[in-house]
């Protein structure tokens, strides 16, 4: 991609309320307001989205580089795999797991809002919610990973999925050299939140820094 020199908005979160923020509350009051849900209902989703971390992710990477037989299982239905674990899902969204290899990156957005894996990783950081980045990991793949600190080479392919209300995606990272021999433990100790979005990759730096 050729370099060129306009500006661009930081991938920081916005400091209003967004659109889907505002039609969010107004919705749910108006649901209370009728007697379609209770607010101690409501209480007890945000419960279970709070019980939802990157842990629960990190499992599922740590142990599809420990099981050639699930990594094949997990590629092919993430969301059952996921259910072999004991990892349960609370909607009837899809998971998909791509696979980061030699010659492809995969990074995951939703231009819309924020649809995201949160059976799997929790709720999202502020910046994936973020307009600048919603728009431009789609137009500028590497200017964005950039950012992150991740050079992506030109020889490998950027590949971006857009997630939408009933598909999600979670980004199987590399294994990094120097892993060989590691328990599943502590392969997972090293995956971030951030690798299985697709925004950097995992190290074994993360082993020392956790």
């Amino acid at each position: 991609m050729s370099e060129h020199d306009h500006p661009h908005e930081p991938i920081t979160s916005d400091s209003k309320p967004s659109y889907y923020e505002i039609m969010e509350t107004a919705v749910r009051e108006l649901l209370i307001g009728k007697g379609l849900i209770t607010a101690n209902e409501i209480r007890h989703q945000i419960e279970v989205l709070d019980s939802r971390t990157p842990a629960l992710g990190a499992r599922v990477v740590a142990k599809a580089w420990s099981d050639p037989t699930f990594r094949e299982r997990l590629l092919a239905d993430g969301r059952a795999a996921c259910e072999e674990l004991g990892i349960t899902f609370y909607d009837d969204t899809q998971l998909i797991v791509l696979e980061n290899t030699e010659t492809v990156h995969n990074l995951i957005v939703c231009t819309l809002c924020s649809c995201y894996p949160r059976p799997v990783l929790g709720l999202p950081p502020d910046w994936y919610k973020a307009k600048p980045y919603r728009a431009r990991a789609v137009s500028e793949p590497r200017k964005v990973l950039a950012e992150f600190g991740t050079i992506i080479p030109d020889d490998v392919e950027i590949r971006v999925s857009d997630s939408t209300a009933v598909i999600r995606y979670l980004v199987l990272p590399r294994r990094p050299q120097g892993t060989e021999g590691w328990s599943e433990d502590e392969l997972a100790a090293i995956v971030t939140r951030d690798a299985m979005i697709g925004v950097i990759p995992v190290t074994v730096a993360e082993r020392a820094a956790s």
